[in-house]
């Protein structure tokens, strides 16, 4: 065999959104991008503001002598102190441009941080549905995902959470606004994990870090405010990227932000940095170091999700469908109204509507809508959802 077995196990699993991507690529050559409705890809289709083209233009205009070499691997020490003011102010806690490492993207934070802490066989607990890559990122780290039911509107089930927390576990990784679902987890049970840590870190006599990919930390709808889990427990490592704030996913730049009250700070900054060039991300694009450190306060505009959602969780619930109405990112996940939630799919990809069935994510019955999308796409596919819920008898609200 001319690959890993591993590999080749891995790509046998490997992500149902690619694969429903891959197949609309197809379709649209076939019959035409303007006549397929792709919700299968998270891809933000707003523009990035006009603070960061503004900022580009300015480097590129007034260039900085050697803003192309290598820096340290945690970053330019300016962009990572912007970062760090940043923190400190929203969480009241002495954070500085040493808690700071800067990474290549969300997905290059949660790499880094994993080979940090991970020895093989640790586990590590994730709530279901989840976004599918994790289990890759973990076992790259020669980790085991441990997958843990929500409730039934997806909040965190604590409970099943403390029956999964044993001698194996190496921490908790949670994604609010979730990725399918755009649930956030509130105040109140973050409070409540925070303390189930605590104990469990004291009954089992080692420490247990609370991982957080925030990935869209600032599309949230409704004048939510989203909880800060630094307050609730010391030993958290926020994980996140400016792809969906900034609208930058193609340009690959977040940030690994540790609680300066975490256990061991200095020797888990080191093993972070070390992870960083050992794996190969070596540092963060220069380029978008330097455009992102003044917009640690900037987004696009949310409402703009947040009236594709309305559109959307509103013409699906009145044609029958069942849907936990999110509170961020930009997805729903409803449930299929048959069991097989990939026929269903199959039957939605035949009215050239292209989504992404629950099982990708864990979570069989269900399917994922990414609705970063124009607001036309959304429009033309309606119709097409409405025949299908009626040709599987779902009931009209």
């Amino acid at each position: 065999m001319a690959i890993s077995k591993k590999v080749k196990n891995a790509l046998n699993g490997a992500s149902w959104v690619r694969r429903m991507f891959e197949e609309g690529e197809e379709l649209k050559r076939l019959y035409g991008e303007e006549n397929i409705f792709d919700f299968s890809l998270g891809n933000p289709n707003l523009e990035p503001p006009a603070s960061l083209k503004k900022a580009l233009k300015t480097l590129a205009d007034s260039p900085i002598p050697g803003m192309h070499r290598y820096m340290p691997n945690c970053g330019y020490s300016e962009t990572r102190r912007a970062i760090a003011e940043y923190l400190k102010e929203e969480s009241g806690l002495p954070f500085d441009e040493k808690h700071v490492v800067m990474t290549v993207g969300a997905a290059g934070g949660l790499n880094i941080v994993l080979k940090a802490i991970l020895d093989e066989g640790e586990e590590v607990i994730v709530p279901s549905p989840y976004f599918m890559e994790f289990k890759f990122y973990i076992e790259n780290c020669g980790g085991q995902i441990r997958l843990v039911e929500t409730h039934s509107d997806f909040s965190l089930n604590l409970k099943e959470m403390e029956k999964a927390i044993g001698a194996k576990t190496k921490a908790i990784l949670i994604n609010s606004p979730n990725n399918p679902t755009g649930v956030v987890y509130d105040q109140a049970s973050l409070e409540k994990l925070g303390e189930l840590l605590k104990k469990k870190s004291q009954e089992l006599g080692k420490t247990l870090f609370l991982l957080t990919d925030e990935a869209y930390r600032r599309i949230v709808f409704d004048h939510i405010q989203l909880p800060i889990a630094f307050r609730n427990y010391p030993h958290t490592i926020r994980v996140t990227s400016h792809s969906k704030d900034l609208s930058l996913p193609g340009e690959r730049i977040g940030y690994v932000a540790v609680s300066p009250l975490c256990e061991d700070l200095e020797e888990m900054i080191a093993a972070i940095i070390f992870a960083n060039r050992t794996l190969g991300f070596v540092n963060a694009p220069a380029l978008m170091q330097r455009l992102v450190a003044p917009l640690q306060r900037n987004s696009v505009n949310v409402r703009e999700y947040e009236e594709k959602r309305d559109l959307f969780y509103n013409s699906l619930t009145s044609f029958g469908y069942e849907v936990v109405k999110p509170q961020g990112a930009f997805y729903l996940f409803p449930k299929a109204p048959i069991e097989n939630d990939v026929t269903f799919v199959k039957e939605l990809q035949s009215k050239r509507i292209l989504t992404v069935p629950g099982t990708g994510f864990g979570k069989p019955g269900y399917f994922r809508i990414a609705y970063a999308v124009d607001k036309k796409v959304i429009e033309g596919s309606l119709p097409g959802f409405k025949e299908v819920a009626e040709k599987f008898g779902a009931r009209k609200r």
